[in-house]
């Protein structure tokens, strides 16, 4: 299009639909209007010396120009030199422009809202939309007249267009005809304006774009807040978008503000919080007023929050929600413990509660009366607390009461053991839990147990392996695992008793196909109990639970129970059970006939083989070192024929008898079912093999398993025939060259000492300078058992004339 000299478009060169649109008057351009300089219409025309008439805008520009230029001050017009710039305001002709301007937009005006419906073309409805932009965009007195003329709802219709540009320019047209005018904000709120607003905001980027530029203005009435908080789905995906990293950085910045005003309703936080965008609530949650607060707080224990949220919550607001706790309004204690309860449940914003001092106000809370607290809240408390102890804090070093006295005390415990017996199972369990965290930990453990014990309560938490509350017995079982490593004799004592709770426990390991928490921790307090034990073991035959152990191990080893993350230490705990019959082996025969019925020797070869279970070989080797201590004993000796009267008298004219099949060990019939033997079956192979192991406690129970071949009563040299056989001899003398515990070199010192007894390996050791430097090493620094032990081996290889003398003095 043409442009004027100072920039501004000529009224006879406009071809844009605007233009088109004004062309359509009721009354002719007169002359008079239109300024000789800018070529449009006059809004403040002013006549100069010359008595000609110009806009001022024009003409104060072209007395600019001649002053800049140098040129004479001349009318534009006439060229006559002027004398003065002064200029007179021409208010006859400005008000009949202006008459003539109102007339004319009243028509247009009319024609603009007969042209917008659905029906009418295109270009029609845009350039309706435009006239209508224009007009509203001169004074906020044309914003009445749209308002008066019922122009909203139509310009509204036009959103239900099918034609994307008509939409666009619907959407920008709102949003000038609502620009600073609340009165036509509100006729915005009515029916569903808002809602087909809001859904513009799913539509492609431009429609998007304008469509949150619109809901920004909007959102500057409070009222219309309310409206838009309404509409389902709004506050959402204006959230989202703000966290959007791919939306246009314009649409992100409008959808900000937008929420920052829709923050002046406390519904519309709740829903922001909902939806993720927090720092408005927990803005409340700290500056608002006392019932803000309080109502904040309540919302927040609804909201299911990640684990990262709960921390900068804590570390916001938790200070706050404290003091809300210790009000003496029971609304805002209630509101406060509820918000507590739901920030606590991660280990990071648990620690940050307890360095806000959370820990003495809750104590308090839980053990004051009934006309304190209510039993709900205190259920809430002991949740609370239970969470509180799962983290990682020094919990016997944070006074919780008014004698500095912590969780662990004697006292405290003795509270929350007297709590636990006077109420119902739900706050049991929660109390209970409270025991398990703080038992999850070896240094809180053991005071814990220590006032079990003084308190002479282990028979009260025993008991609750009886509950009929599934979550109840569970935590109790929790329980006692975490105790029985500390409190075996006493726990031993309450589930041998009359009533029956050692049945219990098997009753739950045994229940389930798949290996649940629940069995690997019933499990596990069993395998924690004194191994030597007989009384207890000799219960556990006579009930039959070691079928059920060992039904359960070979369950799990076909593969038959359903994968999950408990099945390891559920194995484990049921192997470490199994093993405990091997102990008392000397003293109960009804246990060697068990370890025969079921072949223990050879369930705990098989397990040898329990790759990556470190746990579970290391236990079977020390369950077949039991074993196989055993099988001296009962190696079934052959019984020599008579040689006769003359054989008697005169031997050399008796042939000894030559007996087959002898145990080259044990010098009798050996099997592994009925002997426990080693060699008989794979079992010696695999200890070998797993003397390399990177476990060294799996390398020593291996070790001490092999070390029973040649142990006392036994034949030593027959042993040594049958290591050399698997190639088992230079596997233990590695272990005494590599290993570095002095557990293990002692062990090995011993092995190595009776494996040097047999002339060909004495011979063929001496000839290797690092066993013999491994030997001297144990000889002068061993224990008092180990060094007589590596100086016989010393001698063995004829490595030690007279090292007594030479290191008598030495330490």
């Amino acid at each position: 299009m043409a442009g004027s000299w100072d920039g501004s478009r000529d009224i006879g060169s406009q071809s844009d639909d605007s233009f088109q649109y004004e062309r359509k008057i009721t009354e002719p351009i007169y002359d008079a209007f239109i300024c000789p300089l800018s070529k449009q219409i006059m809004k403040d025309p002013v006549t100069i010396e010359t008595g000609q008439t110009f806009e001022r805008e024009a003409i104060e520009k072209w007395f600019d120009d001649c002053k800049e230029n140098g040129r004479k001050l001349v009318c534009p017009m006439t060229l006559r030199e002027l004398h003065t710039t002064d200029m007179n305001p021409s208010i006859a002709l400005r008000k009949t422009i202006e008459e003539w301007n109102a007339r004319n937009e009243a028509v247009q005006l009319d024609m603009a809202s007969k042209s917008l419906t659905l029906n009418s073309s295109e270009s029609d409805i845009l350039q309706a939309l435009r006239f209508i932009q224009q007009f509203a965009g001169k004074n906020i007195s044309n914003k009445h007249i749209i308002r008066n003329a019922e122009l909203i709802p139509s310009i509204v219709e036009m959103l239900k267009s099918t034609i994307r540009k008509v939409r666009l320019r619907a959407l920008e047209t709102l949003k000038i005809v609502v620009e600073d005018d609340n009165d036509n904000k509100e006729i915005m709120a009515e029916g569903d304006k808002v809602r087909t607003i809001v859904k513009f905001l799913n539509h492609e980027q431009s429609e998007r774009e304008e469509a949150v530029s619109l809901l920004f203005e909007l959102s500057k009435s409070e009222s219309l807040c309310d409206k838009i908080g309404s509409v389902n789905g709004a506050i959402l995906i204006l959230v989202g978008m703000t966290s959007s990293k791919s939306e246009n950085p314009l649409i992100v910045e409008k959808a900000d503000k937008t929420l920052e005003n829709l923050e002046k309703n406390e519904n519309n936080v709740r829903q922001m919080a909902a939806n993720g965008r927090l720092q408005p609530l927990l803005t409340l949650l700290l500056e608002g007023s006392h019932e803000i607060k309080v109502s904040m707080a309540s919302y927040l224990g609804d909201l299911a929050l990640s684990n990262d949220v709960k921390a900068y919550v804590a570390t916001t607001v938790g200070s706050s929600l404290i003091n809300l706790m210790k009000s003496n309004d029971m609304q805002s204690r209630e509101a406060a413990l509820k918000a507590l309860n739901q920030v606590s449940s991660c280990e990071p914003s648990a620690k940050v509660l307890v360095d806000e001092g959370i820990l003495s106000p809750l104590v308090k809370d839980l053990f004051a009366g009934p006309a304190h607290l209510p039993m709900r809240l205190k259920e809430v408390c002991a949740t609370i607390l239970a969470n509180i102890v799962n983290s990682d804090s020094n919990f016997d070093s944070i006074p919780v009461g008014p004698n500095h006295q912590t969780l662990v005390s004697e006292d405290i415990i003795h509270n929350l053991l007297q709590l636990i017996s006077n109420t119902g199972p739900s706050i049991e369990c929660k109390l209970l839990q409270v025991l398990v965290g703080l038992t999850n930990s070896p240094a809180t453990a053991v005071g814990v147990a220590d006032a079990i014990k003084s308190l002479g309560a282990t028979i009260s938490l025993v008991q609750f392996i009886e509950a009929p509350q599934k979550d109840l017995r569970m935590v109790s079982i929790k329980l006692l695992q975490n105790l029985s490593i500390h409190m075996g004799l006493e726990l031993a004592d309450c589930l041998c008793g009359p009533a029956g709770h050692l049945s219990s426990l098997f009753k739950v390991i045994a229940e389930n196909i798949t290996s649940t928490e629940e069995q690997a921790a019933a499990i596990g307090i069993v395998a924690d109990l004194p191994e030597m034990d007989v009384r207890l073991t000799t219960q556990m035959l006579d009930n039959g639970d070691f079928v059920i152990v060992v039904s359960r191990i070979k369950v799990i080893r076909q593969g038959e129970t359903r994968s999950s993350r408990f099945v390891t230490p559920y194995l484990e705990g049921l192997v470490r059970v199994l093993s405990r019959i091997t102990f008392v082996l000397p003293e109960d025969p009804k246990s060697v006939s068990f370890c025969r019925d079921y072949d223990l020797t050879g369930l705990f070869t098989e397990l040898l083989q329990a790759n990556g279970l470190d746990n579970v070989q290391m236990v079977s080797a020390l369950a077949l070192h039991n074993l196989s201590k055993e099988s001296k004993h009962l190696t079934r000796l052959p019984e020599l024929p008579s040689p006769g009267f003359c054989g008697s008298i005169f031997p050399c004219l008796s042939n000894q008898p030559v007996m087959m099949g002898l145990c080259r060990v044990h010098r009798g019939t050996c099997t592994q079912r009925d002997t426990f033997c080693l060699i008989e079956g794979q079992a010696l192979a695999r200890l070998v093999a797993l003397l390399d192991h990177t476990n060294d406690k799996v390398v020593e129970a291996s070790l001490r398993a092999l070390s029973t071949l040649l142990d006392d009563g036994v034949n030593i040299e027959g042993a040594v025939n049958v290591l050399c056989e698997i190639e088992g001899i230079r596997p233990i003398l590695d272990v005494l060259l590599e290993k570095q515990t002095q557990s293990l070199k002692e062990r090995a010192v011993w092995m190595v000492e009776r494996l040097l007894r047999t002339t060909d390996i004495a011979s063929e050791v001496s000839g290797d300078p690092s066993v013999t430097t491994a030997l001297v090493d144990a000889f002068k620094h061993g224990d008092y058992q180990t060094r007589p032990i590596a100086e016989r081996a010393l001698k063995h290889i004829d490595r030690m004339p007279n090292f007594s003398g030479i290191f008598s003095n030495m330490g």
